[in-house]
């Protein structure tokens, strides 16, 4: 078994794909009154909001415990709308020598498919995959998109 790993996750969506995407980049900090029982916050610790190097905070909630994560943005790509994070301190360092997530959407038509993909090493062999995030991901996509679908 190896240290390093990717879990990547789809989930299709009716709402537009750019306000997902805008809101990740200029807005993440409202993502908190979209999914509350996800993310209780979202702070901007240094650089500005949808830029490449800020560094922001999230408190979220995942299998029943307050948790934070402090990350870079590391990358923003406009024409595949695309963000990467990197997680630089906060609970999951406890697990992993590194985290990574990246949040992509496509667009083909009508359909909007929300991508997040999760690169990880992990501190040892012992340490299960974060499979246990996806559930989490997959509902703070459907709450986001309800959110835009019930402010249309």
């Amino acid at each position: 078994m190896g240290l390093l790993g990717k879990l990547t996750v789809q989930v299709e969506i009716k709402s537009e794909g750019d306000l997902f995407h805008q809101l990740f980049k200029h807005t993440p900090h409202h993502v908190s009154g979209m999914s509350p029982d996800i993310i209780q916050g979202c702070d901007l610790h240094q650089g500005n909001w949808g830029t490449v190097g800020s560094i922001i905070c999230w408190s979220y909630t995942h299998d029943g415990k307050q948790k934070i994560a402090r990350d870079i943005i590391e990358a923003i790509d406009e024409e595949k709308r695309s963000i990467t994070l990197k997680v630089i301190e906060g609970d999951i360092l406890e697990f992993f020598k590194s985290f990574t997530l990246g949040i992509h959407v496509d667009t083909n038509g009508q359909t909007h498919l929300v991508t997040w993909v999760l690169e990880y090493e992990k501190l040892h062999e012992d340490v299960e995959d974060p499979v246990s995030l996806i559930p989490l991901y997959i509902k703070l996509t459907k709450d986001i998109e309800a959110h835009h679908l019930n402010n249309i």
